[in-house]
């Protein structure tokens, strides 16, 4: 493997990061599902086809993923680029991972505004706001099943929801992590991680002292008054990628709350943004680019997806920096691995918030929009089927609707 920062190259010359860029776009392109169905890839291509870690060693990264804050795919994904191609390897896997499904939620929004207008595009936009629906219900059943399978995590995601439902914010969902988190710590015992074996990231301790000095100085900044202009963007979306635990759909609320109650994005496209992202490979963070363009009045544009875009994805790839150097020793920790637990749990109370408001109440106005957004569930979570067709469907039945 290279040292991070060395300016290594593959055999016929090709530097290390070009590759590492090669590898993630492909994914990019092809990767669909959510981020559970990302580390699946992840593991076929670098471990299996490739070799450029171990099974161990990926293992070990996608458990210190789940303790950060953050897109877990992407994190890893940034961590194998890292030791693949150090700090420009890095950074090669994020961009090719995320590229195109930013670009493609970028196009997205720019023409939205003009597809609302029309009959078929006001259909094809309330079709997807269903589909947001169904996924959001199927990401609610799959975490709970995993995070709440006894009688106190189950009871951490019920407190979390009713927390949420009755003092609704950014700061009533940190306190319920942080509630989950430090309940667990008293009701639950969770065993220690084995001993490692080859898990050895080669990431000095004074590049992960910057990484975290940065992302808590960011993290203080996006707490400060901002305006209206692209440094609020950047501080919502920065704020909500260093909060979220989970990633993935758990990230709803806190973009609702950072977008929609500011009026930086009307909660109708807000859901059109997500139910579109649906359809998309890649990571659901690149939502933000779509996000950040509709964001504003006038809209930002272009402008505002790329700041929008680079601030939620940031936070998670300095804390993987900072975290990875002093993973081995807090993961045979068994205070941690209780912490974590509750805080998995409190994560499924928010996205079971999010799944009534703004998702549900938003988007089903009638029995045929929830018969729709059921059927879209089903053949989901029962099914099985690839959520780019359950999007395509639920588009062609919004448009049906509008006919």
């Amino acid at each position: 493997m290279t040292e991070p920062g060395a300016q290594s190259t593959q055999p016929g010359g090709r530097p290390a990061a070009g590759e590492v860029f090669l590898a993630f776009l492909r994914l990019g392109l092809t990767s669909f599902g959510g981020p559970i169905a990302h580390l699946g890839y992840f593991r076929s291509e670098f471990v299996a086809r490739r070799g450029w870690i171990s099974e161990r060693g990926f293992a070990d990264l996608v458990a210190l993923a789940q303790f950060l804050p953050g897109p877990a795919s992407s994190q890893v994904g940034f961590a194998i680029g890292l030791t693949r191609g150090g700090w420009l390897g890095g950074l090669a896997a994020w961009l090719g991972f995320t590229l195109p499904s930013a670009a493609l939620m970028l196009a997205f929004a720019c023409g939205a505004a003009g597809i609302a207008d029309s009959w078929l595009g006001a259909g094809l936009l309330h079709g997807l706001k269903l589909m947001a629906v169904a996924v959001i219900a199927q990401a609610v059943l799959g975490m709970a099943r995993s995070f709440c399978a006894d009688a106190p995590r189950a009871a951490i995601a019920v407190a979390a929801l009713a927390l949420i439902g009755f003092l609704p914010g950014s700061l009533a969902q940190l306190a319920a992590i942080v509630g989950g988190g430090l309940v667990a710590l008293a009701t639950i015992r969770a065993a220690p991680a084995p001993a490692d074996d080859d898990f050895a990231p080669r990431l000095s301790p004074r590049a992960a002292i910057v990484a975290l000095t940065l992302f808590l100085a960011l993290l203080a900044l996006s707490f400060a008054p901002a305006g209206q202009g692209l440094a609020a963007i950047a501080a919502a979306f920065y704020r909500s990628g260093a909060l979220v635990f989970g990633g993935g759909h758990v990230v709803l609320p806190l973009l609702r709350d950072a977008l929609v109650a500011p009026g930086f994005l009307d909660r109708g496209a807000f859901l059109a943004g997500y139910g579109a992202a649906q359809a998309l490979p890649g990571p659901l963070f690149a939502v933000s680019a779509g996000f950040g363009a509709l964001a504003g009045s006038p809209p930002f544009g272009v402008a505002g997806g790329l700041v929008a875009l680079i601030a939620i994805f940031l936070p998670g790839l300095l804390a993987m920096a900072a975290a990875l150097p002093f993973w081995r020793a807090l993961r045979r920790e068994t205070h941690a691995q209780a912490a974590m637990a509750g805080i998995n749990a409190a994560v499924v109370g928010l996205l079971a918030a999010a799944l009534y408001d703004p998702a549900f109440v938003s988007a089903v106005a009638n029995p045929r929009d929830f018969a729709i957004a059921t059927a879209a569930f089903a053949l989901l979570a029962a099914g099985g089927a690839p959520p780019l067709l359950v999007a395509a469907l639920a588009a062609a039945a919004g448009v049906a609707l509008q006919a």
